[in-house]
């Protein structure tokens, strides 16, 4: 089973760092124009911050266990981006764009389920 979490974490780590990376490095205009129309609803410092905490959270979910340091920490940062995938289903929600939530559903799952196994039973 901890083979297999390392492999959820790694997964979600690898999507988050290249989704946070995105709206960090991109203006927002450029985001909504590619198909993340939400970035309109929101400031462009909203917008870096998101993809700030997507990005730490991504090292979050590997670099405290691997470096051996406070390695609850990767609980945490899961829990914190099932929270932020509840979250972004909201605003896909309230502006009706219904096909993307079925994504943030999956990355809620996979968070959640990182959590509950690095709080509980699997814990580091």
């Amino acid at each position: 089973m901890n083979t297999t979490l390392w492999i959820i974490a790694g997964v979600l780590a690898m999507a988050f760092f290249a989704a946070g990376l995105m709206k960090l490095s991109q203006p927002k205009e450029k985001l909504a124009a590619s198909g993340m129309a939400w970035a309109e609803d929101f400031s462009v410092g909203a917008v870096k911050a998101i993809g700030a905490v997507e990005v730490i959270g991504a090292l979050g979910l590997i670099l405290p266990a691997v470096l051996g340091k406070a390695p609850v920490l990767a609980a945490w940062a899961a829990l914190g981006l099932a929270v932020t995938m509840v979250g972004a289903a909201a605003v896909h929600l309230r502006r009706k764009e219904a096909k993307a939530v079925p994504v943030n559903l999956v990355l809620f799952i996979l968070a959640a389920v990182v959590a509950w196994a690095r709080f509980g039973p699997y814990a580091f």
